[in-house]
């Protein structure tokens, strides 16, 4: 009996499958917020297909990106103020809603990765 349940609950978790409509994220506007440490960290972005313009604590940050696929990117800023900018950043879209997306980042690699969520805005 307990292998039959076990063999149920399988073929159930086995046929989800998470939404990942990528494409609709490539292009935009976008308000995003990220917990480091309990502390809430937000930010404001426009997206074009090779170009992304940040907002965070009054400060504004450009990078360009190449899209490894529909759903992953690499960013580099293009005019780096300290070592940290200096290095190219890795994002990956795991899920998508119809306004959002959940994803994870880190510096190209490290294993060491933060996770947000970021809502289009237009």
């Amino acid at each position: 009996m307990r292998f039959l349940f076990l063999m149920l609950l399988l073929s159930v978790v086995s046929c989800y499958e998470t939404t990942r409509n990528c494409k609709d994220y490539k292009i935009g506007e976008f308000y995003s917020e990220v917990i480091i440490d309990d502390e809430l960290f937000t930010s404001k972005f426009k997206r074009t297909e090779g170009l992304q313009v940040e907002a965070y604590n009054n400060e504004i940050d450009s990078s360009k990106l190449r899209w490894i696929n529909d759903c992953e990117v690499i960013f580099k800023t293009i005019k780096p103020k300290n070592m940290a900018e200096k290095k190219d950043i890795h994002l990956k879209i795991l899920t998508t809603t119809d306004s959002s997306y959940t994803f994870e980042y880190s510096y190209v690699g490290e294993t060491k990765k933060q996770k947000g969520i970021a809502y289009k805005v237009k």
